[in-house]
């Protein structure tokens, strides 16, 4: 990946975790904005986001995310000043999920060391 996708990349992911929270489409739970895949020509991006919530609150989230995304889109536009702002689609990441999951089954796996009792 080139620098300059890299760091559009970065600056698209940094402007929605800034504006979703803003939104007042009720069906937008707790959002984290975890990447943005632009494509190469910077035509279309796709946006990774982790919900916090059950599956029906996820699928609630994503539609509202969709919903608003001229709205994100448009944002985008305004602070970055690209030559061609991507369109952009959100799409469920499940890695926060994975991870948390795995943490607790290695947790419950690893027996307990005395020094975790002393403090």
């Amino acid at each position: 990946m080139s620098d300059r996708k890299r760091r559009v990349n970065e600056a698209i992911k940094q402007v929605l975790s800034d504006t979703i929270p803003s939104l007042k489409d009720p069906r937008i739970g707790f959002v984290t904005v975890t990447g943005v895949e632009a494509t190469k020509d910077f035509a279309y991006a796709k946006v990774f986001v982790s919900v916090l919530g059950s599956d029906k609150e996820q699928k609630r989230t994503l539609e509202g995310l969709a919903a608003a995304h001229g709205v994100l889109q448009a944002h985008v536009a305004r602070e970055l000043r690209l030559r061609r702002t991507p369109v952009l689609t959100f799409e469920y990441d499940p890695t926060v999920e994975r991870g948390v999951r795995l943490t607790q089954i290695i947790d419950e796996l690893a027996p307990d060391h005395p020094e975790d009792d002393a403090s």
